[in-house]
């Protein structure tokens, strides 16, 4: 990713930025999925992979329940994905409710099946968002101890952590904030993708925090498409983010109204990425919500159009 606190200078073959305007490469994207619960669940997922795979995204993404809650979900998931596609993915993992012994044993097991990309996340309290956090007494201290966990087994395999433009909600400050993600980069961690945002500037003011600090792997913007804001709103705000007025106001009114929440969600987000790729970003991540349409939408409205020879499954 271009190193946003420089805009002017001129990219490499890897960069974006050309004498200072946005060149004509593709904008680099990757997706975030949820393991499903149910047959029906397991059909609407791959049928968003069949439909989103052909965008040729760096990697795709899937989550870890709280607590493990979803360990052989997210597992069976990851290998189905590595046995059937051309996709690669990338297996999150928390260090919540369990030993290192048990973690070390998920991360041995990924090795074998061909994970080389693991998204290391301290992972949510057992109690939920907003309960006290406590560590396992044998396990992995902190998301930094995680990452140098899983390169200490298996050093080909690629680290991926989060970063948090409104801080972590439990940081005392943006200090302390930015220490964790420097230990976590210590710890040999080569991309931070962001809690989701949706003003701009909160992005590029926390990318010159992190500059500032020498921190300089690539902060990939996380971003959401409201789908369904009411209940959106709710899971994002319980993880620290703010949804700014001018937001709620868009989507008033619209409870009852899916199609045009739809079109509405489509483009916000559509409005975010392209504002944030003229200011020379040129690599998103996005939480699908195991949906396809809009965010195919978006990823065709940034110039990335389907290979129509490539086959999910």
């Amino acid at each position: 990713m271009t190193d946003l606190t420089t805009p002017a200078r001129a990219e490499g073959q890897d960069g974006h930025l050309q004498n200072g305007h946005l060149s004509s490469k593709r904008p680099a994207i990757s997706f975030e999925f949820f393991p499903p619960k149910t047959e029906e669940m397991e059909r609407n997922l791959w049928e968003t992979i069949n439909r989103l795979a052909p965008l040729d995204p760096k990697f795709v993404s899937v989550t870890y329940g709280a607590g493990g809650s979803t360990r052989e979900r997210t597992h069976s998931t990851i290998a189905r994905i590595l046995k059937e596609t051309a996709l690669l993915p990338a297996a999150h993992l928390t260090c919540v409710g369990a030993s290192r012994g048990e973690i070390d044993e998920i991360v041995d097991r990924y090795h074998e099946v061909g994970v080389r990309h693991i998204v290391g996340l301290r992972g949510d309290p057992v109690g939920g968002i907003g309960t006290p956090y406590s560590s396992h007494p044998d396990g992995y201290q902190s998301s930094a101890d995680l990452v140098a966990g899983i390169k200490k087994r298996h050093g080909d395999i690629e680290v991926s952590v989060s970063a948090y433009p409104e801080k972590h909600p439990e940081a005392r400050d943006f200090d302390a904030d930015i220490d964790t993600l420097k230990a976590k980069v210590d710890a040999g961690a080569t991309r931070a993708i962001t809690q989701v945002f949706f003003d701009n500037d909160l992005y590029f003011r926390y990318l010159d925090r992190v500059r500032a600090r020498g921190i300089d792997i690539p902060i990939v913007p996380g971003i959401m498409p409201m789908h369904n804001f009411k209940q959106a709103r709710n899971f994002v705000t319980r993880a620290g983010t703010s949804v700014p007025e001018w937001l709620a106001e868009k989507f008033d009114g619209l409870d009852d109204d899916a199609e045009t929440r739809k079109l509405v969600a489509a483009t916000v987000a559509a409005g975010q990425v392209q504002k944030l790729a003229k200011r020379g970003v040129d690599t998103f991540h996005f939480y699908t919500m195991n949906r396809a349409d809009l965010v195919f939408a978006i990823s065709h409205l940034l110039g990335i159009r389907a290979k129509s020879a490539q086959k999910a499954a």
